[in-house]
């Protein structure tokens, strides 16, 4: 039987959760090539709209942009980071086969 202290140490939250429960969650014990990809995912996506945004002006912007765009990155990148602890964590446990 699948206890909830069991549960809790298999499933993370991440750290951009804005609310008490914490819907999003990483699954520690999923394949960890599927955690770094998720991993490297999010963290491309945050890299291509810095690029984008280093690229682009914002003379005809509205005042929004900038705090959308930033919530954006934090986003991308704090969940890529959460993804890369999880990641890291299961390889130092890793034991090659015999």
């Amino acid at each position: 039987m699948t206890t909830i202290n069991a549960l809790c140490d298999r499933y993370r939250a991440i750290k951009s959760a804005v609310t008490e429960t914490s819907p999003l969650v990483i699954d520690t014990q999923a394949d960890p090539q599927d955690i770094l990809e998720a991993a490297l995912q999010r963290i491309r996506a945050s890299s291509d709209l810095l690029e984008t945004l280093h690229i682009h002006s914002f003379r005809n912007g509205d005042g929004q942009d900038i705090p959308h765009l930033t919530h954006a990155l934090y986003l991308l990148t704090q969940d890529g980071c959460d993804l890369l602890r999880v990641a890291q964590q299961r390889l130092l446990r890793w034991k090659p086969a015999a």
